[in-house]
């Protein structure tokens, strides 16, 4: 059987499962080669497998670093709007022969691992100013008028 490659693969899976954007696989391809680098730089194992977790704080990072306060904007044009999602596509990219798993992998393992308006809209929020510093702030503020 001949290998299929990740275009081919895609148009494939687009035509069979349209519930995500084309753009949202390559993210994900993008999201893996990242988590892979990083688990690598941290001297963890990869022994060519990711875990459904290791690869959705992949995700998130590499979202994050991509595509700072928009990640939600974008997930949700390419309808991804929760970890299970992410699930879907792997378990799709899985099904056609470009990505693999063990048998302790499952699409169960993608379901509620964190909520996204936490993950990616809380980093961007501005952090309360501790009482005491407001009070400092306030007086400089006066003093330059």
């Amino acid at each position: 059987m001949q290998k299929i490659g990740f275009a081919e693969a895609l148009e494939v899976i687009v035509t069979e499962d349209p519930r995500y954007d084309r753009e949202a696989y390559i993210f994900l391809r993008d999201a893996l080669d990242f988590t892979i680098k990083q688990l690598k730089k941290n001297k963890e194992d990869v022994s060519r497998h990711v875990s459904p977790q290791q690869l959705l704080d992949g995700v998130r990072q590499y979202a994050l670093k991509e595509f700072g306060p928009m990640v939600l904007t974008v997930f949700s044009y390419w309808g991804i709007r929760g970890c299970s999602d992410i699930g879907e596509m792997v378990f799709n990219l899985i099904r056609i022969g470009v990505f693999g798993k063990t048998e302790a992998d499952t699409i169960e393992q993608f379901r509620n691992c964190y909520d996204f308006e936490e993950a990616f809209v809380t980093p961007y929020r501005p952090q309360p100013v501790p009482s005491g510093e407001k009070i400092a702030a306030k007086k400089t503020a006066q003093k330059l008028e």
